[in-house]
């Protein structure tokens, strides 16, 4: 069995050899493939990334030629995936993959057919970060699971997992953050799909630190959460 891991990549140069370390590093007793998707970067990380592949037999990349957003490189990393699970990582520091066995294990087990991280549910350390984001992100994951009939508690969050076929089942049209909701209420929309929840620790960054979600992502998430209710 093997274990796919999606990283999109936007100007993260100064973190993603730190992250595709801990990433590496991890032991999950699954054969492995990185699949890291820069978006248009500017800053750097273009020129990292082919010395990144050539040194690790286990990473590909691949290079879109502008900016698209988080939806667009994920949509491009899981038509590249051969693994019979799929995780999606983001490339700053703020989520260890140090998670992996915890978040793998419901799917390995035969209990869920995707899997969920939560900050909200208890786990390791928490950041003490931005209070509205926070509550943005509760109010999301009310208003998704509204729509959807989940009881989720952190429907944002970056850590999600897949069996391949849930995926293959899926067409991913969010360019940005909206892919979160939108991939949320495709799998619920899924009757056969079990999915589960497991807590998870979170090193928040500052937007000094390069964090990118602006209210303008939480906007198009109430968007996308009422869209894809009705509409797959």
């Amino acid at each position: 069995m093997k274990l796919t891991i999606v990283i999109p990549v936007y100007n993260e140069v100064a973190t993603l050899e730190q992250l595709l370390d801990a990433v590496r590093a991890v032991d999950t007793g699954l054969d492995r493939e990185i699949i890291m998707v820069d978006d248009g970067s500017t800053d750097g990380t273009r020129d990292l990334l082919p010395q990144l592949e050539a040194r690790h037999a286990d990473v590909s990349i691949v290079l879109h030629q502008e900016n698209m957003g988080k939806g667009a490189a994920l949509r491009t990393g899981f038509e590249k995936a051969t693994g019979d699970i799929v995780l999606v990582q983001d490339a700053d520091l703020e989520y260890d993959p140090k998670e992996y066995p915890n978040l793998i294990a419901p799917i390995l087990s035969g209990h869920a057919d995707v899997v969920f991280g939560s900050r909200f549910i208890g786990g390791g350390p928490h950041r003490v970060v931005y209070y509205w984001h926070y509550l943005g992100n509760r109010f999301l994951t009310t208003l998704s699971n509204m729509m959807t009939n989940l009881n989720l508690t952190d429907m944002e969050v970056c850590y999600k997992v897949f069996k391949k076929e849930i995926l293959e089942g899926i067409t991913i049209k969010e360019n940005r953050f909206g892919f979160e909701p939108e991939i949320t209420a495709k799998v619920a929309k899924n009757k056969h799909c079990v999915i589960y929840e497991v807590p998870i620790a979170y090193y928040g960054r500052s937007y000094e630190e390069g964090k990118k979600i602006t209210w303008k992502d939480g906007v198009r998430a109430i968007i996308c959460i009422l869209k894809y209710r009705f509409v797959d």
